[in-house]
């Protein structure tokens, strides 16, 4: 068996799921439909497609974290980027579903131990990396959105810098472009607008 096939064995249950989100969500926009068709026709054509060990393009999933206000959000410092990012990462072979990734990274990143996404997508993003990620070239990124538990502060965690509530209408410089789209659109997603 080839290493390629190996990996699309290992992680042929997110395969599925990642192919059932998907086809069964409903874009808010013709560009996000576009991306949603995209996400599809690549995982069509490449069955370790939502593995790190996969191509160098490859499934990601990410969660976006307000507070109860809808007034801040938590973003990380990025130790590898260097810039302020949502949470978020690979899908892990023992994750059961899409969803379940985009909460672990959520509460790995965020020391956020109760953090619990909404269960649909927000948002597609698929974008070229930047700097040294080794093997990754491409993350063709699920976002999720969820609201920050109460009475508990955020941890950094070994994959940041920092990790520091924004104002949603101050995001930090150089990131307003990405980052104010997926804060509006998780704040109507969580009813915080």
């Amino acid at each position: 068996m080839t290493a390629a096939a190996e990996v699309a064995r290992s992680f042929a249950h997110l395969h599925a799921d990642v192919t059932r989100v998907l086809g069964g969500w409903s874009a808010p926009d013709a560009a996000q439909e576009e991306l949603r068709r995209s996400y599809l026709t690549f995982l069509a054509s490449h069955p370790d497609g939502v593995a790190k060990a996969g191509p160098p393009a490859h499934l990601t999933a990410s969660c976006v974290v307000l507070d109860a206000a809808g007034e801040r959000v938590l973003l990380t410092h990025h130790r590898r980027a260097r810039q302020w990012f949502q949470f978020g990462g690979h899908l892990e072979r023992a994750d059961v579903s899409l969803w379940a990734t985009a909460r672990r990274e959520g509460r790995e990143e965020s020391g956020l131990a109760a953090l619990e996404p909404l269960r649909d997508p927000v948002q597609l993003d698929r974008h070229v990396l930047e700097g040294d990620f080794g093997h990754c070239r491409e993350h063709l990124d699920v976002r999720f959105a969820a609201v920050a538990p109460e009475g508990v502060g955020p941890t950094v965690s070994d994959e940041s810098l920092d990790v520091r509530w924004w104002p949603v209408d101050a995001l930090p410089e150089g990131t307003r472009a990405e980052l104010s789209p997926l804060v509006a659109v998780a704040r109507g997603a969580l009813g915080l607008l």
